[in-house]
């Protein structure tokens, strides 16, 4: 990879010494970062990142000390408030720092904790988001969160709370009536319970379902399920987090919009997935 690109005529902001900048780094495709993220790269003298940043965008910073700060489930972790601190710790030693984190900062990532902790240590800051892995991660595997003969509306969740279980403040009822389309982030150890709680409070078990592992990476995969069957079909397909799963008739339009699977030669399975004669009225 080009690790020289060259940042187009606009006036970039400065990274200033003692600064922090947390920042987005997409779901997993370099392609997929800004040119703000771009350029904190080529300025960090320090870049703490996250389990889910790809080492290639990393290489868009040789001249910064790389110190990581993955948190995986069920694997040794840093505590969060250490990582807090050392953001802390390295700005106050005069370091351009640059937090990386998955996709966005502010979308299930910390980045409010983290930046929180540094105002109230006097640590000047700047955001810069980042394509979350529910929208990109999706699109890369042919899904539309939105779509207008599907849903008006979509939530996003996450899987587990900050003890590891599944969220116990989440109604469930409530967001299986009010959304047509359930975004899951980290739902994966929880997919069970989450499936049941979906199921009990009125949604069916024929909904389909789609598991997005390592989204908009070259180990991709793509599991479409049923609410019904999403948990042995997980089991049986040997699937492995990191994952975002989406519940909804959305989930169809991936028979359609593969776009992936048709550049590798795939045709549509189905030009009208939902049955409602849209291409026809278009064509």
């Amino acid at each position: 990879m080009d690790t020289h690109l060259t940042l187009p005529g606009h006036a970039w902001p400065q990274m200033q010494p003692g600064w922090v900048w947390l920042c987005g780094a997409g779901p997993g495709d370099p392609g997929l970062l800004t040119l703000h993220a771009l350029n904190a790269l080529r300025q960090a003298d320090v870049v703490i990142y996250d389990a889910l940043v790809q080492e290639a965008i990393l290489d868009w910073a040789p001249q910064a000390e790389r110190i990581y700060a993955g948190k995986r489930g069920g694997k040794p972790s840093a505590k969060q408030r250490d990582i807090s601190l050392r953001l802390v710790d390295l700005a106050r030693a005069g370091k351009r720092v640059l937090r990386l984190k998955g996709g966005d900062p502010f979308v299930f990532g910390r980045g409010g904790e983290e930046a929180q902790t540094l105002v109230q240590h006097g640590i000047p800051i700047r955001i810069i988001p980042g394509i979350s892995a529910g929208i990109g991660g999706l699109a890369y595997a042919g899904i539309p969160v939105t779509h207008r003969d599907v849903n008006q509306s979509v939530t996003f969740v996450t899987g587990h709370d900050q003890s590891g279980n599944t969220p116990g403040s989440l109604d469930w009822a409530s967001i299986s009536k009010g959304s047509q389309v359930i975004v899951i982030y980290m739902g994966m150890k929880h997919i069970a319970q989450i499936a049941a709680a979906l199921i009990a409070a009125g949604r069916s078990t024929h909904e389909p379902v789609a598991v997005v592992t390592t989204a908009t990476t070259a180990e991709q995969q793509v599991l479409e399920t049923t609410l019904g069957t999403i948990t042995d079909d997980i089991a049986n397909a040997g699937l492995e987090p990191p994952a975002i799963i989406c519940v909804g008739q959305s989930v169809l339009m991936r028979q359609v919009l593969d776009w992936q699977g048709q550049a590798a030669g795939q045709p549509p399975r189905n030009l009208d997935p939902l049955g409602r004669g849209r291409p026809a009225e278009l064509a």
